[in-house]
């Protein structure tokens, strides 16, 4: 009968088996990337429960309730119903079903409300308010994560006020008074009866660290046997709670964790790799298990991954393998402009799907920013492939996108009453809704437009203030826009709408991530009106205007809606990546400063973390594996010549099948002995560089056929002709998917360099 019970261990290779069965004692799983984790992880609980394991004394701990789930299903499937009776599921909603049973002894209401980030939000601005302090200094947003922040490592309001280095920060950012604030936030939280998601990690240490009536010994009883997953992943906070469930006098110390040093890329959440780095010598009996074999990718993918990660410092050694067949070997491709690169990539996908007959849904292309998703969006859309966005909206569909375009087409229009409505209390300007329902209303009744409205109806004094200035603004954006091009009247309406102000004076995460998205839409359109290699036909046109760009986007902004496509592209940033596995995977914008980011170049631990980013991204390949540069990009409405990514050269070439530059025809480079990318800056052209500081363009009248020519785009060219419309044809040396084109003079910017 036990035999049968315990079939489940011939589907574990040796070292998983041994990971499965040994359950006394600290145990330390280190899963490399599709090694089995997941198996591993879930099999070790069932095993417990068929070893007959009283299913109440197992913690189970995760980061999502989706990954809780979905392991419950699979002991279940493994063990039966006893699954149901142990305890898994997040730090916080585990966490947060303990307090419910003991708050009352920390002076909380065993039924205390929960507060969610808008709550805790609300009730700062609150204070902020009673104390008379600037919110425009003290930004609620910012605030509530420096409040976070000290929660997470244990720092107390009077522990704040007496660190100098959080207060010295304090006061280089003008907020002395921060740690008032965290005092009188505490307060009203305890005085509501209410916690924030950081106080259901923050109170359970209390609890057990407190240990009113012997609350600590009732749960280090119960709980015999802990097992946490994605272990890199935890912060100070939750380590500290769990050495007090299971490091005392007399324990037998029955925790096993689960995770990867080299996937530890969440430290802008709290994470910290020290926990998986020192777990050894806080538990210093612990048993290792190293998952090092690979099922998920081929052998050029595994060896690259080898070769990237071994250039950090601080790790836990190992060599991720894999017995799977070779398969293709890594493509590069260099591209000169972030808009060819992702025609490449979409050319590529194309290829792939016809050559290798992939589905979408087996295709990700991956990014470091959510930003650089718009230039993949637009050029899957040229090609009618269908994608989706994970975790994410489409790039025209976030609503900074869709607030700051709203602007532009009212701008253009002023009759669009959708428009109207989504910024005229955008950012608030004391518009309230009541006012614009009756707007609304009077435009119905009296067959005009909302503007029409609001340009010649008096209102009540209390409103007319407002709508005066928001009337006054859209006519200066008007009157901007109409001898302005596209860029230069979407830079003005995002200096003066306030949505940009708005976003840098919350200085979140969150707000700069939606800042990063408006710079994206700025330089996309930044490239639209300085696009000069204009193929010439019937239709050709050179209008830069607003009012184009808004139509050239209009199949984007208005397509079809996709959310029942199941078969689609995946377009997600590296972070959202992580656990994903796809056949085809394209990881972009491998260049310095976009990936590694320019925010991780201060301090090696920031660059071993984009480093560890990295290895996660190339890790999610099963088969192919695409990683692709552009050597320009339009960054803050500047052109920007970039080095590629110091990643690509910790490759070996051996890994390497073809790097695609230059021409569409791959060549294999000639490399030698394997070796770091040395090799990989010699076999590629280098970018033009062409230093825009001093770039002057030429009048009209100088560029004559035979001419010698500097492009900030292209590099050096050739004039072969120039024709009656003031067109010419120009041969550029360097130029990548066609070396000769033609180019409107008028908007041209060439430099002559030789008569």
């Amino acid at each position: 009968m036990r035999e049968v019970a315990f079939s489940y261990l011939k589907e574990l290779n040796d070292i998983q088996r041994l990971a499965v069965t040994t359950l006394d004692g600290p145990v330390m799983v280190i899963a490399g990337p599709g090694s089995g984790k997941t198996r591993v992880l879930t099999y070790r609980i069932a095993h417990m429960l068929n070893s007959g394991i009283n299913p109440g004394n197992i913690l189970a701990l995760t980061f999502t309730n989706k990954a809780a789930k979905e392991m419950k299903h699979r002991i279940e499937h493994v063990a039966g119903q006893g699954a149901n009776r142990v305890w898994a599921g997040t730090f916080h909603s585990l966490f947060a079903r303990i307090l419910r049973t003991e708050a009352h002894r920390l002076g909380f209401p065993n039924d205390f409300t929960i507060y969610d980030t808008d709550d805790t939000k609300s009730v700062i601005e609150e204070i902020i308010k009673t104390m008379n302090l600037d919110k425009k200094v003290y930004v609620a947003g910012q605030v509530r994560s420096r409040i976070s922040s000290a929660k997470s490592n244990l720092i107390t309001p009077k522990a704040y006020s007496a660190n100098e280095d959080l207060m010295a920060m304090d006061r280089m950012n003008r907020r002395p008074l921060i740690y008032q604030i965290y005092e009188k936030y505490v307060a009203k939280c305890q005085k509501s009866g209410a916690m924030d998601f950081d106080d259901l990690l923050l109170q359970m240490f209390k609890l057990l660290y407190q240990n009113p009536d012997g609350v600590r010994e009732k749960y280090q009883q119960q709980f015999r046997y802990v097992m946490v997953d994605e272990f890199q992943d935890t912060n100070y906070l939750q380590y500290e709670i769990l050495k007090m469930l299971c490091y005392y006098e007399g324990s037998p110390r029955n925790i096993c964790i689960v995770g990867d040093d080299a996937q530890s890329i969440y430290s802008f959440r709290g994470a910290t790799i020290e926990n998986i780095l020192q777990f050894e010598h806080d538990f210093k009996d612990v048993k290792t298990f190293k998952l090092e074999q690979n099922y998920r990718s081929t052998s050029y993918i595994v060896n690259a991954a080898n070769d990237v990660i071994k250039f950090n410092s601080k790790q836990i050694q190992k060599k991720i393998w894999t017995d799977k067949a070779d398969g293709p070997k890594i493509k590069i491709i260099k591209s000169m402009s972030e808009t060819e690169e992702g025609k490449r990539v979409a050319d590529t996908i194309v290829e792939q799907k016809n050559r290798h007959n992939l589905a979408n849904k087996d295709i990700a292309i991956l990014y470091r920013t959510n930003g650089q998703s718009r230039i993949f969006e637009e050029a899957l859309r040229r090609y009618n492939l269908t994608y989706r966005i994970y975790g994410g909206l489409s790039f025209y569909q976030r609503k900074e996108i869709k607030d700051i375009i709203a602007y532009m087409r009212l701008t253009v229009n002023e009759k669009d009453d959708e428009a109207l409505k989504r910024v005229i209390n955008y950012p608030r300007r004391g518009i309230g809704d009541s006012t614009v329902d009756g707007i609304m209303q009077i435009a119905n009744d009296n067959d005009m437009s909302m503007w029409e409205v609001i340009s010649k109806i008096e209102f009540n004094p209390r409103a007319r203030k407002s709508i005066g200035e928001f009337v006054s603004l859209i006519e200066r954006f008007r009157n901007y826009s109409s001898s302005n091009d596209a860029y230069q009247t979407a830079l003005y309406i995002a200096k003066h709408s306030g949505i940009v102000d708005l976003f840098k004076a919350e200085g979140t995460l969150e707000a700069e991530g939606r800042l990063e998205n408006i710079t994206s839409l700025l330089d996309g359109i930044q490239e639209f009106t300085e696009d000069d290699e204009l193929l010439i036909n019937e239709e050709f046109s050179a209008d830069k205007s607003m009012s184009r760009f808004l139509q050239s986007i209009s199949l984007m902004t208005d397509a079809d809606d996709e959310k029942g496509e199941t078969d689609a592209i995946t377009l997600m940033s590296v972070h959202a990546a992580k656990g994903l596995e796809f056949k085809s995977v394209f990881v972009t914008g491998l260049e310095e400063n976009l990936f590694p980011s320019y925010q991780s170049l201060s301090t090696p631990e920031q660059i071993d973390e984009e480093r560890r980013l990295f290895y996660v991204a190339i890790t999610r390949a099963e088969t192919y594996l695409t990683l692709t540069f552009a050597n320009s990009r339009y960054q803050f409405g500047q052109m920007r010549f970039n080095d590629q990514s110091r990643f690509l050269e910790e490759i070996s070439s051996e890994n390497i099948d073809a790097i695609s530059s230059i021409t569409r025809e791959e060549s294999k480079p000639a490399f030698g002995e394997p070796k770091l990318l040395g090799n990989f800056k010699k076999a590629i052209a280098a970018p033009p560089k062409v230093d825009a500081a001093n770039f002057k363009p030429s009048s009209l009248d100088k560029i004559k056929k035979g001419q010698k020519v500097l492009h900030l785009k292209f590099g050096e060219g050739e004039v072969l002709a120039v024709d009656e419309r003031m067109v010419a044809t120009i041969f550029f040396s360097q130029a990548t998917d066609m070396k000769e084109k033609r180019i409107v003079l008028q908007f041209a910017k060439l430099q002559v360099i030789s008569e």
